[in-house]
């Protein structure tokens, strides 16, 4: 696992009026050593502005916290949401292709007006240009990734059935 994570209870007006909080550690990006380091003094902070910048409407508990000594003696950085339990999502195994591929297509809406409101929207238009070059290419990325996936598979089921690896379902 990698940095902690905490759960903070609180109670409200009596013991029917939990709120349960959600201390995650936000360590430094993956990129940084590429790249110079994040312009946050805080890399909870930094967590939090991208999160708010990617989402509609953001949880009204983000927000981010410094620990200077934890019990170890280290400091760090979190960041801090409310723990909601009940968040759903489609049972894909169970799915007809129609409903997968409208499940499919709404996924990728999602993820594309979460990064186009993280974006320039303009200059990502004019990088993109008015040709189909990019759809194209991701065409192709998504072909390759696929018939990967499926390669991969394959692999593991291979090795099941050698006994070189073990599988459950979990059905």
């Amino acid at each position: 696992m990698h940095g902690e994570r905490e759960l903070a209870l609180l109670v409200g007006r009596n013991y029917d009026d939990p709120l349960f909080l959600q201390l995650k550690e936000a360590e430094s990006s993956v990129l940084e050593p590429f790249l110079s380091p994040s312009e946050f003094p805080n890399h909870g902070q930094r967590v939090v502005t991208g999160q708010r910048l990617m989402q509609a409407t953001s949880d009204i508990f983000l927000g981010w916290m410094h620990v200077e000594a934890g019990l170890d003696g280290r400091s760090r950085d979190f960041y801090v949401r409310q723990l909601k339990d009940w968040k759903g999502s489609a049972e894909i195994e169970r799915q007809v292709p129609e409903a997968m591929a409208a499940y499919g297509r709404l996924c990728g809406w999602t993820l594309a007006r979460a990064h186009a409101r993280s974006g320039d929207r303009i200059a990502i238009a004019s990088y993109l240009g008015g040709g189909d070059g990019f759809d194209r290419a991701l065409l192709e990325f998504s072909k390759a990734y696929a018939e990967q996936n499926e390669r991969d598979y394959n692999a593991l089921a291979d090795a099941v059935e050698a006994g070189r690896a073990t599988a459950k379902t979990g059905l």
